[in-house]
């Protein structure tokens, strides 16, 4: 396994991607978690693993600007929750709880695969399209018996009167 990404945390707040050599932002910093980049903050002027505060600083922003995923409560009883005699049992506790999830959420997502097969966007495709044909073909029966209908009516003899229900009477003068 390699060494870890470093990234610098300047005093001036900004950080430094080491590799790519270049300034960086939260959303990088999302970026690589997200592609399970391993990597760890050093304050420069410290030379502290600061790696855990912006990661939080991650979760801080996504909260802010997407619907929040963390409740209030939950936020609450995780300040409540943070005492020295908790502290191990609630951060092993959300961690198994978390992998369980994401394991949860790949096994779904096989189950979807297998169902759907492994391009599920083209499976809802053309399953869309069997659809529209369906209602294509429904549609064009319904046009074709009212186009069958009005042609008759065109074609009776123009001399034949209309069929009239006993109750209606002649009027004079037709």
């Amino acid at each position: 396994m390699s060494e870890p990404r470093v990234i610098k945390k300047y005093p001036n707040r900004r950080l430094y991607d080491t590799v790519e050599s270049r300034y960086i932002t939260l959303a990088d910093i999302q970026r690589l978690v997200l592609e399970r980049i391993d990597f760890i903050v050093i304050d420069k002027k410290t030379q502290a693993d600061i790696t855990h505060a912006i990661l939080l600083q991650v979760i801080a922003d996504q909260e802010a600007h997407e619907p929040p995923v963390l409740s209030r409560d939950f936020l609450a009883q995780v300040i409540r929750s943070h005492t020295e005699q908790a502290q191990g049992v609630l951060s092993s506790y959300l961690e198994q709880a978390m992998r369980l999830f994401g394991a949860q959420q790949h096994e779904l997502q096989e189950r979807i695969r297998q169902v759907t097969g492994p391009d599920a966007l083209n499976t809802a495709a053309a399953f869309a399209e069997r659809n529209f044909q369906r209602w294509r073909s429904v549609q064009d029966e319904i046009f074709r018996t009212l186009h069958g209908a009005l042609t008759s009516n065109r074609t009776r003899p123009e001399n034949t009167e209309p069929e009239r229900r006993p109750d209606q009477s002649r009027r004079p003068g037709s």
